[in-house]
């Protein structure tokens, strides 16, 4: 199985499936490989019809089946410097290099490599794959809502982010917002004459920054997420033309995670009643400036629900008994969860190799991920 799973890898690696592409090739490879063991994959695509996500069934069409959940889009390599194409699977010091290789493309070629095993199964494995995860958790709601109208009731989900093949049963939600602002060009010397976009968002930022600031210090020093807070940054930023020209448009991006409990339309407000007041001083000022306030995304925490069911089935297939963790980044595994989906985090890699360039997955990690699929099947098979 490992050696069939580092084939599948190789391919899934192959597809440039970064967030701004569309995913619909590896879509077509994974239902076409699927259709080879006789299992049908059904699309949920995205409004353009350029992504979609995809779901299976393998196995019986019962209840009590396992949902194995990863998503197919990666980061940009934008900028880095890689020591191999990031696009081409390398092996070397006993790692698998490529961009997506932890973050998930593994636990995905995992799955399917498995596929002959499951479906031998009593009970079904629900193969779902989504998109668009890495911008903030935005497309998979459409086939959580279609899997649970039209798939038997599993027994839980398991979201396959590195987690080192450790359980995780909890995580922070992700609210994106961006931000714009007009403003109104002349002279840079004649500030009497227009306003400065970039002079307006700098404010706004330091407005965000104070904000920050205001989360770190509320953070709970029992909770087992680190850092023990929501936390808020500025991801990017533009604006301006020249250096001599008021600036006509300035543009930022900001994430806020906040852990169970807190709740991101309660911390928002007070910034966003700013973001109108300064709208409404420079549409005073000057007709076609203004600022704008836009929420992109906002993904739930994944609540620990501590001796569940699903932790429990999980710990017989890692053979885990330590404290299951918690971890800062956002996941599918909320939405799961909110969807009526018992739900788990457990997949190959550690998250500290993600996103960087020179991504890598031990392939001692892979191997576990292997004997854990090995098990799932024995266990599904009754």
């Amino acid at each position: 199985m490992l050696s069939q799973t580092g084939d599948i890898l190789a391919t899934l690696i192959a597809f440039d499936t970064t967030s701004r592409n569309s995913n619909l090739e590896l879509i077509q490879w994974v239902e076409a490989y699927l259709a080879e063991h006789g299992v049908a994959a059904t699309r949920v695509p995205n409004g353009d019809g350029d992504k979609a996500n995809l779901y299976a069934t393998i196995g019986p069409a019962v209840e009590g089946g396992v949902i194995l959940s990863g998503h197919s889009d990666v980061v940009p390599v934008d900028g880095q410097d890689w020591s191999s194409d990031p696009f081409v699977l390398s092996e070397r010091e006993g790692k698998y290099f490529g961009r997506g290789t932890c973050d998930m493309k593994a636990f995905i070629a995992l799955a399917l490599a498995a596929v002959p095993l499951f479906v031998k199964g009593a009970k079904p494995v629900h193969l779902a794959i989504s998109y668009d995860e890495e911008v903030g958790c935005t497309a998979v709601l459409p086939m959580i809502a279609e899997m649970a109208e039209r798939v038997p009731p599993p027994r839980l989900a398991i979201i396959g982010e590195p987690s080192m093949m450790t359980i995780v049963n909890g995580h922070k939600g992700i609210a994106t917002f961006e931000v714009e602002i007009l403003g109104h060009e002349a002279h840079s010397s004649l500030t009497h004459l227009g306003v400065s976009a970039n002079m307006e968002a700098a404010k706004l930022m330091h407005a965000l920054v104070g904000l920050a600031g205001e989360l770190e210090a509320q953070g709970d020093p029992d909770t087992p997420f680190v850092p023990p807070h929501a936390t808020l940054t500025i991801g990017r930023m533009e604006g301006g033309t020249a250096g001599n020209i008021l600036a006509r448009r300035a543009w930022f991006l900001f994430d806020l995670r906040c852990p169970p409990g807190i709740d991101a339309a309660a911390v928002i407000p007070p910034f966003a009643a700013r973001v109108e007041a300064l709208d409404g001083e420079l549409k005073a000022r000057f007709a076609d400036a203004g600022a704008r306030l836009t929420r992109r995304s906002n993904a739930p925490p994944l609540v620990p629900q501590a001796g569940g069911d699903a932790e429990a089935f999980v710990r017989q297939l890692t053979g885990d008994n330590a404290p299951a963790g918690a971890v800062a980044y956002a996941a599918e595994a909320g939405q799961f969860q909110r969807g009526g989906f018992a739900s788990v985090i457990c997949g190959p890699g550690s998250i500290e190799q993600a996103h960087q360039p020179d991504e890598f997955i031990a392939i001692e990690q892979v191997e576990r991920g292997a004997g854990f699929m090995v098990r799932l099947a024995e266990a599904l098979r009754g």
